[in-house]
């Protein structure tokens, strides 16, 4: 495998459960909550938990907007507040959706008292699945970037590399 870089592969079975694992559950719920208040008091339930999902979602959304607009405005890089936007349109889809265990994922995804521990879940995700190399001005050895010996890094010149002085010479 020399020479090679080694792409991950896409978990297929995260789409499975996706799409089928997620909805059997939801139905289930559904059904066991209309057993036990009756099924139009469940269906009012999603309503309103549908109007409560979109009411936090422009809430916390314009939140996330205003605290992206002032760390630009203060030439900072908006990690926090770019994770923050993504946590409240996932959270949101999941609130919008219908279903109740969704809904519980969506509220933790909005709230503000919760979403510090989905910055860590998001990062971790991003930090595994993100490769730095050959970024100008980063030394080699920096953390995230690719390992010296790593293929296709042995030619490259770099910062660290050997310097050969010399004159520019343009023909006319």
């Amino acid at each position: 495998m020399s020479g090679q870089v080694r792409r991950r592969r896409f978990p297929w079975w995260l789409l499975l459960v996706a799409f089928i694992g997620i909805p059997i559950v939801e139905i289930y719920v559904l059904i066991q909550v209309g057993q036990v208040i009756g099924p139009w008091w469940t269906i009012l339930l999603l309503i309103a938990d549908s109007i409560l999902g979109s009411w936090l979602l422009k809430r916390e959304g314009a939140r996330a907007w205003r605290a992206l607009q002032v760390a630009l405005a203060e030439g900072r890089m908006p990690a926090r507040e770019l994770a923050d936007g993504i946590l409240i349109v996932l959270g949101g889809t999941l609130m919008i959706s219908p279903g109740f265990v969704t809904d519980i994922f969506g509220v933790l995804a909005i709230l503000p008292l919760t979403r510090p521990l989905g910055r860590k879940v998001l990062a971790g995700f991003i930090s595994k699945r993100l490769v730095v190399s050959g970024v100008p001005g980063m030394p080699r050895n920096a953390p995230g970037s690719a390992p010296r010996n790593a293929p296709g890094n042995a030619q490259r010149p770099g910062p660290s590399g050997d310097v050969v002085q010399g004159d520019v010479i343009e023909s006319d």
